[in-house]
C-alpha cells in the first residue's frame, strides 16, 4: 500500500517563519539523505497529525511529493508541542531502492490470552519490548513482525531471535547479539505459583 505524503519547498526559515508556518495550519520539516541536499519543507498540519496516528505511517517507506516531484522515504523524527497535539516539526530520510535500511518495526502479540502460561498457569502476558530494530531492502519493510505467544508457559519468554521474520528481513546485529526478551508471561504481582490452582479434568459424561 502506497502512502503518498504531500509537501511543498519552504522558501523562509528561522525561529519566527517556523512560528508564522504553524500559526497558519502548516508544519515545517525537512527531507534529507542520498546525493540531493537537505530540502526544506512545509506540510499541511492536520492530514499530516491524522495519518501520523496511524501505526503503518511510522513503518513504512512513503511517497513524499515536493511541489510534485516525488521521492521515497522514511520517518525519521517528529518533533510535539509539549502539551498540545500540534505537530512541531518533521524529518523525512530519503532511501534507495537497492540500499538497506535500518528501522524499528512494531510488534504485534497473538494469542497470549490462550497461552498454557495464562491458561493454566494463572499467568499474565507482559510486553516487554514494543518494537524492533530490523534491516532490509525498502521493498521488504515488513508493517509489523508478529509475536505468536501461543505454546508460552509460565515464567518462560520469547527473545528476539525466536522472532520468524519475513524473507529478506534480518535483526540489527546489535539485537541479535543481545537477543533481548521481547514478551513474557509471569505472575501477576503478589501471587506464588502454589496459589494458582491446578485446572481439575471435567467428569466424565454418565
Amino acid at each position: 500500500m502506497e502512502i503518498e505524503v504531500i509537501a511543498t519547498k519552504r522558501e523562509l526559515q528561522g525561529t519566527g517563519a517556523s512560528r508564522r508556518l504553524r500559526s497558519a495550519g502548516k508544519v515545517p520539516g525537512i527531507v534529507y539523505g542520498g546525493a540531493a541536499a537537505p530540502t526544506q519543507i512545509e506540510l499541511d498540519h492536520n492530514p499530516l497529525y491524522h495519518a501520523m496516528r496511524k501505526e503503518v505511517f511510522h513503518s513504512s517507506v512513503l511517497t513524499l511529493s515536493v511541489g510534485g516531484a516525488k521521492e521515497t522515504v522514511l520517518l525519521r523524527d517528529t518533533q510535539w508541542h509539549p502539551y498540545k497535539q500540534q505537530i512541531l516539526h518533521v524529518d523525512f530520510q530519503r532511501v534507495d531502492s537497492t540500499h538497506k535500511i535500518h528501522v524499528k518495526v512494531p510488534l504485534h502479540f497473538l494469542n497470549g490470552d490462550t497461552a498454557p502460561g495464562v491458561k493454566l498457569g494463572g499467568g499474565k502476558v507482559s510486553h516487554v519490548m514494543n518494537e524492533l530494530d530490523v534491516t532490509c531492502l525498502p521493498g521488504n519493510l515488513p508493517e509489523f513482525v508478529e509475536v505468536d505467544m501461543g505454546s508460552l508457559e509460565l515464567g518462560h519468554s520469547i527473545h528476539a531471535a525466536d522472532l520468524k521474520l519475513p524473507a529478506g528481513v534480518e535483526l540489527v546485529a546489535h539485537v541479535l547479539h543481545e537477543n533481548p526478551a521481547v514478551a513474557a508471561i509471569t505472575l501477576p504481582k503478589g501471587m506464588k505459583s502454589d496459589d494458582v490452582a491446578p485446572e481439575v479434568p471435567a467428569a466424565p459424561a454418565a
